[in-house]
């Protein structure tokens, strides 16, 4: 690869993270052929991105794209691929789900939307994560709880309070 082309390379690369907002990053060393192109399979599949790439030249992504990757920077050793995904929680089902059929892929480190996942001990806590969607529909839903029981309650009581009233009033 000359200069041109990693160059290339790296200013792709920091688009994907700056597109995407979350990746992960794999181990995939040692793996066959026919086991990487059935994982890249499962990626187009599940609408994930994988790339394979120097370690050098994922670091030279992050640091373009700015914001803290530090981090990360400690488990760019050995091989690796780059997961690129705009759902936080797909890489880590499909690794979940390539795991039982073998070793691989380990997941070295996770960034999702600015949190910083490092270790395969995360992976199942990754699965777990609710998208921001999910969260704001729950914090909606949350809020509207006890508004919707105040109304209720104003609703249901409404007659009793107007009569409550209205017989104090013709008692006075």
């Amino acid at each position: 690869m000359n200069k041109e082309e990693k160059y290339d390379l790296v200013v792709a690369l920091t688009e994907q993270i700056k597109e995407y907002g979350n990746f992960y990053i794999t181990d995939t060393s040692d793996l066959t052929v026919a086991k990487i192109n059935n994982i890249r399979r499962k990626c187009f599949e599940n609408d994930i991105t994988m790339q394979v790439t120097k370690n050098s030249l994922i670091k030279k992504a992050m640091e373009a794209a700015g914001g803290d990757f530090s981090p990360i920077y400690d488990v760019l050793k050995g091989s690796s691929s780059i997961l690129f995904s705009k759902s936080a929680t797909a890489p880590a089902k499909l690794i979940k789900q390539l795991r039982k059929t073998g070793e691989k892929p380990i997941l070295k480190a996770a960034y999702i939307d600015s949190a910083v996942f490092i270790g395969d001990n995360q992976l199942d806590t990754l699965t777990k994560l609710k998208s921001k969607e999910q969260l704001i529909g729950e914090i909606v839903g949350l809020l509207q709880s006890p508004a919707k029981n105040v109304l209720s309650a104003l609703q249901s009581g409404g007659t009793t309070i107007a009569g409550l009233v209205k017989t104090l009033q013709e008692r006075g």
